[in-house]
């Protein structure tokens, strides 16, 4: 069996969709160590998982792109810090790499760093991607503000104008920074960043048709085994078998990103509707006397429970916690305020798997009516839960990962 070494960005959306594939290779035998952020160490060593912290100078960069004011702004802003980590997270690995000395890596596709120095190590490696890849593709839209599939000659034309547009934008950032850092750890710089997503031998897509756009161009190296959800072990709330009336989620992000108003207008909007609001704010925080009767706003509650008893989830648009609703066949209203969000939206609109808000016309009266449109379209939900099932989940992403080990050993 195989000594596996898995590295995450500092953040918990990045780090829970990786923890199933985790276990699912210690349940084949494999031993499994892991540097991730600070906070959830412990949770991480009570699964039997030997956790460290990664480097504390990569948590001190926190995100900025809440400031931008379009969407490209946004992207921009998330880019730089994680190209700003990525100065931290390459030497960081090669320290765990030295401690460690695994068979196998695993890395956090945010963590461009460690993703030039899993490659240097030169042994069996993969990279896993929790959110919408930014690939360029001539089946799906440009990467981005969220558009639209493309309809007739109109939208595609649109696409062939935009796609190098926006993911040029992007490119300027990433590719000098990266290729200096492959520069320190002996490797060729890259053509562009569309290369940086073809290094590693196998990237874990982790969604799956029909949430992610078909394409018939995608590259060798992309596997889709769908969403990996997992929340920290926890009891389920006693609270709640209290109500009978159909519960409404809400969530916000786990890196702050001032998408507090997301919650303060769903209880809002949904103080008089015949529902049991459960607010969870990793990062934002919201005063005792915005909340309703029917509510409660907490910082975290195990979130699988509740998906078992929701009509809807009310998300910030996070792939995390919407994939986790619509793995369940639980409908989503997403209201994106930046990063990923835009696209994640547009996929649930696409998919009949909800509804769609953008943040800048969030209103009470609004985001009320698209809860209730949400709520009609459990039907679209189920079938994108459907398509989750038959990409194989953690059980399809070991065995891909193992397919890697053949040929080294």
């Amino acid at each position: 069996m195989a000594k596996v070494l898995a590295y995450t960005s500092p953040a918990r959306g990045h780090l829970f969709p990786v923890v199933p594939i985790l276990s699912e290779l210690q349940a084949r035998g494999h031993d499994v160590a892991l540097r991730t952020l600070a906070s959830q160490v412990e949770t991480m060593r009570g699964l039997g998982v030997d956790a460290q912290p990664v480097d504390p100078a990569i948590e001190a960069i926190g995100h900025d792109d809440y400031l931008a004011r379009t969407p490209i702004g946004s992207n921009r802003r998330s880019v730089r810090a994680f190209c700003a980590r990525a100065v931290h997270d390459a030497p960081d690995l090669r320290r765990a790499i030295d401690a460690e000395r695994p068979d196998a890596l695993l890395v956090d596709v945010n963590a461009f760093g460690a993703i030039a120095a899993a490659e240097a190590w030169g042994g069996p490696w993969a990279v896993w991607c929790p959110y919408p890849l930014p690939l360029p593709s001539r089946d799906a839209p440009p990467f981005g503000p969220g558009l639209k599939p493309a309809r007739g000659p109109v939208g595609r034309a649109r696409d062939a104008a935009l796609r190098p547009l926006l993911f040029k934008t992007l490119e300027r950032i990433v590719t000098p920074r990266v290729n200096e850092i492959r520069e320190g750890v002996g490797l060729a710089p890259l053509s562009g960043a569309e290369a940086l997503f073809a290094a590693p031998p196998l990237l874990l897509y982790l969604t799956a048709e029909p949430f992610e756009y078909p394409r018939g161009d995608w590259p060798a190296n992309v596997r889709m085994v769908g969403p990996c959800a997992w929340d920290p072990p926890a009891d389920p709330p006693a609270w709640l078998d209290e109500s009978d009336e159909p519960l409404v989620l809400v969530t916000t992000s786990s890196e702050f990103q001032d998408d507090g108003r997301l919650a303060r207008t769903a209880l809002e909007a949904l103080a008089d509707e015949p529902v049991h609001v459960v607010a969870t704010l990793p990062s934002a925080r919201i005063g005792p006397g915005e909340v309703p009767p029917n509510a409660r706003v907490l910082e975290f509650v195990p979130h699988a429970p509740l998906l078992e008893r929701a009509a809807c989830v009310l998300t910030h648009g996070g792939m995390g916690a919407t994939q986790k609703a619509l793995a369940r066949g639980v409908p989503v209203c997403a209201v994106p305020f930046g990063r990923d969000q835009l696209e994640v939206a547009r996929r649930v609109e696409v998919a009949g798997a909800g509804s769609r808000l953008p943040a800048q016309r969030l209103r009470a009266d609004r985001l009320r009516a698209k809860a209730r449109e949400a709520i009609g379209r459990r039907a679209g939900a189920q079938r994108v839960a459907a398509g989750f099932e038959a990409a194989g989940g953690p059980p399809a992403a070991a065995a891909a990962f193992e397919a890697l080990l053949a040929p080294a050993r």
